[in-house]
């Protein structure tokens, strides 16, 4: 192998990850934007996330009722729409475990570990937000957009990164430091 091919060959891999990712990216968008999916599937979700949030707010001692996708108290209400219940950032994450050149156990098992830990912190992120609309609401619309948007997505990005390095170490393809 010539020293054009050794370098060749790590951007090969890196273009033909970096291919399937966005292709598995944008048929996984697809999907979940069909009516009878997103009726079938990401509403309920949505309607599950908010069940599980308002059970946590309670918990932490918020008077909340749940209706569908809407949480509301007598000081405040948020409806969790599409993009704010954590499946976006699951689909960012799953593409790329999906695309990352690792044996299907492994993969499989970073997809469940993902998807739990996106999940566990996508209510945190709708439980902080809840709460701020009702103690802080001047502070809602920034916490909103700017900060926990922001969060959720650099959550999903880190995991994955964290996921792949893991799986390199134990294919081997990167020497351990001793």
């Amino acid at each position: 192998m010539s020293a054009d091919d050794a370098i060749r060959s790590p951007r090969r891999r890196s273009l033909v990850f970096l291919a399937r990712f966005a292709g598995l990216l944008v048929l996984f968008y697809l999907l979940i934007a069909i009516r009878p999916v997103d009726d079938a599937v990401v509403m309920p979700f949505t309607a599950a996330v908010a069940r599980a949030s308002a059970a946590l707010l309670t918990l932490a001692g918020e008077p909340v009722a749940v209706r569908g996708t809407e949480i509301r108290s007598p000081a405040f209400a948020v409806q969790i729409e599409n993009g704010c219940n954590g499946l976006e950032t699951v689909l960012l994450f799953a593409a790329a475990v999906a695309a990352f050149p690792a044996s299907p156990r492994r993969r499989a098992a970073g997809l469940l570990a993902g998807f739990a830990a996106i999940l566990a912190f996508n209510l945190v992120r709708v439980v902080s937000l809840f709460w701020i609309g009702v103690h802080r609401p001047d502070l809602f619309s920034a916490a909103h957009t700017v900060v926990w948007q922001s969060l959720v997505v650099l959550f999903g990005i880190v995991l994955f990164l964290v996921w792949a390095a893991g799986a390199r170490d134990a294919a081997g393809k990167r020497p351990r430091p001793a």
